[in-house]
């Protein structure tokens, strides 16, 4: 069976949804210490995939990775969750980044809305060509 426009740009709304989300958490988490490195947040971000069915498609997610940059190393020896040797680790959120796939993520998000609703109308105007 194949998919409707409204199936395509529905998942591809979906996935937008999604990255907004992760990079929400990550910028909600861009400011979060730890005493160990291997405990620092390390943000996330959705891997996509176009599928293909009889040529028509959509997006589906294939999983959410971590940013394998290294977290932040600060000395502040006074922090309590510093370390024996006075470091704590801060995430590996880059801000700039974040707002950047934010944008880009609402943008795509808007242009699968307009997609639907100029296919809406002209569903609805071929309908009326049928009343006359």
């Amino acid at each position: 069976m194949g998919q409707s426009i409204f199936d395509i740009a529905g998942s591809a709304m979906r996935a937008q949804s999604l990255r907004l989300n992760t990079t929400a958490s990550n910028l909600a988490n861009a400011s979060s210490v730890s005493g160990t490195a291997e405990e620092a947040y390390r943000a996330r971000h959705p891997v996509f995939a176009a599928v293909l069915d009889n040529e028509i498609g959509g997006v589906q997610t294939r999983g959410i990775v971590e940013s394998s940059r290294e977290p932040e190393m600060r000395y502040e020896p006074g922090h309590p969750l510093a370390n024996d040797e006075g470091y704590i680790y801060g995430s590996n959120v880059d801000n700039v980044e974040e707002m950047a796939n934010m944008m880009s993520a609402s943008r795509s998000y808007q242009s699968n809305v307009e997609m639907i609703s100029t296919v809406r109308q002209l569903m609805l105007q071929t309908l009326k060509m049928g009343d006359s």
